[in-house]
């Protein structure tokens, strides 16, 4: 009876989900640098790239966004020698509102995101020889920002985006440029 129900789970979502995806576009590509203050560390850079889907489906201005970002934060001591290491690979889907206008467009958006964190520690003199962590967690996002045209087909933009990770809540000032299809 399960597989059943899962069966006619899938099929409904098929039978939904193709004619949609059909009449779907791929607007943009958006490549970002951000400066990353995640909770009790210091500020760091990281990257990321987005596609910005757009359908007749949706509200006019409404863009679907898949998002790969990525950042690293190393910090290492002569005496005593000790080296740590931070990283954050993110897969994320967000949602935008982008407001109409000329020129400079205002936006605001929310989404999910999974965090592939981990850190490691080696300091041979404290008996910690390359201790590592690793963890997934979820959690949603919020961001506004400023879009600016610079030509038909490239723009600039920049935003604040905030990751809702507990215990590794961040905060992005991401800058980028938006290449439109």
């Amino acid at each position: 009876m399960r597989w059943f129900t899962w069966m006619l789970v899938v099929t409904l979502l098929g039978v939904t989900v193709v004619p949609a995806a059909s009449a779907t576009k791929l607007a943009a590509v958006d490549v970002m640098t951000s400066t990353v203050m995640q909770e009790k560390q210091s500020s760091f850079s990281g990257l990321g790239l987005r596609a910005r889907i757009t359908s007749p489906l949706f509200i006019t201005g409404l863009e679907f966004m898949p998002t790969i970002e990525y950042w690293r934060n190393a910090n290492s001591l002569e005496t005593p020698p000790i080296k740590t290491t931070r990283k954050d690979a993110t897969l994320a889907a967000d949602v935008r509102y982008l407001f109409r206008g000329t020129g400079m467009r205002p936006y605001a958006g929310l989404g999910y995101a999974l965090h592939f964190l981990s850190s490691s520690v080696d300091a041979p003199s404290l008996g910690v020889n390359d201790e590592s962590h690793a963890l997934m967690k979820g959690g949603f996002s919020f961001m506004g920002g400023l879009s600016f045209p610079l030509t038909q087909r490239i723009e600039n933009f920049v935003e604040l985006k905030y990751h809702h990770v507990t215990s590794y809540r961040q905060l992005k000032l991401n800058w980028g440029l938006s290449v439109n299809l």
